[in-house]
């Protein structure tokens, strides 16, 4: 994964009040649960003394009560509390585990997988979505997450994978597709034609009104929008579990209706079309190998990959730009 970044790792609705979650995120085991102001809270799930699962055990006063001895830890990581010695003796500095900072808005909650004083933003959203209503998908799929990324950055599987659906036309001919990066935000511009045997594709330097185009964006590490219309718009969350599971969260967002009964209907259909749409893209990529994706994989790609080859360089980029502490080398990628 890369190091130093926000990522989305829950739905809100998730986290219960005064009940801990576990949940596997980068390789590693979390607890998280809701302090007495309704904050996330997110340390490592399991206890420095024995070892045991704290999310098995209980919300205590706005800190995590471990089930085996009672050890009380705070947000931080800290044991606060060791019941045998008493209320009054304190805690050795060295009681303590992995914490994570979190951040919770627009439905979602966001951890910081690298060092707390690199940051320096809240993390990022396409703030334009909170004008929408919408309603949630949640799939696993047994891929890497960056392959999961890179199949919504396709846009040469279209009129195969989903002949049935949005691929419908047999428009199998690419032109560009036309990529432009700011920063950590790819947006690329998608023109799929009928090949009627003569026309050569487009690079994507002739395309020159691209910006009237079909368009879908991805910001790093692990968000991506598909831009249906100025009041429809498909969202989708990648979130890492380990090297070969990825959680994906499909959000359905439309500002077509506002009527509730309506709205609420509109929603489930949009949700229900994305999820048919979603379990064609699965069927085909849960078999790629590797699961992992990279520079030197072993592929050659074509000129429709460019959303995929610019993904690839860029995600190499910020690898390379963050350090990454050796006891997380393992889930550097």
């Amino acid at each position: 994964m890369i190091y130093n970044q926000w990522y989305v790792i829950l739905e809100s609705k998730e986290l219960k009040k005064q009940k801990p979650l576990r949940v596997k995120r980068f390789g590693e085991e979390l607890s998280l649960w809701r302090d007495y102001t309704g904050n996330a809270c997110c340390i490592a799930d399991k206890c420095c003394h024995r070892g045991v699962s704290l999310s098995c055990g209980s919300v205590v006063n706005g800190k995590l009560e471990c089930p085996f001895h009672g050890f009380l830890y705070d947000k931080t990581g800290r044991v606060t509390t060791i019941p045998a010695n008493g209320k009054n003796s304190p805690v050795p500095e060295i009681m303590k585990v992995k914490s994570y900072r979190t951040f919770e808005d627009y439905g979602f909650i966001w951890i910081w997988w690298g060092d707390e004083e690199k940051i320096n933003e809240p993390p990022f959203f396409f703030k334009e979505l909170q004008e929408f209503s919408y309603s949630t998908f949640k799939d696993d799929w047994n891929i890497h997450y960056s392959r999961a990324i890179e199949n919504q950055l396709d846009v040469v599987h279209l009129p195969f994978v989903h002949k049935t659906t949005i691929g419908r036309g047999n428009k199998t001919l690419v032109n560009g597709p036309v990529v432009k990066r700011e920063n950590e935000l790819i947006t690329f511009y998608v023109n799929n034609i009928v090949d009627d045997g003569k026309t050569i594709p487009l690079k994507p330097d002739e395309i020159k009104d691209y910006k009237s185009l079909f368009y879908l964006q991805f910001y790093y590490p692990n968000i991506w929008q598909n831009f249906i219309s100025d009041k429809i718009r498909v969202f989708a969350a990648f979130v890492p579990v380990d090297d070969e599971n990825t959680v994906i969260y499909i959000r359905y967002y439309q500002k077509l209706i506002k009527i509730p009964l309506l709205k609420q209907l509109m929603n489930y259909i949009g949700k229900i079309v994305s999820v048919v749409i979603l379990r064609q893209d699965k069927r085909v990529v849960v078999t790629q190998l590797p699961k992992k994706s990279g520079m030197k994989i072993g592929e050659h790609l074509i000129m429709g990959d460019k959303p995929i080859i610019e993904y690839r360089k860029h995600r190499q980029e910020l690898i390379q730009n963050n350090e990454i502490p050796s006891h997380n080398a393992e889930n550097s990628e």
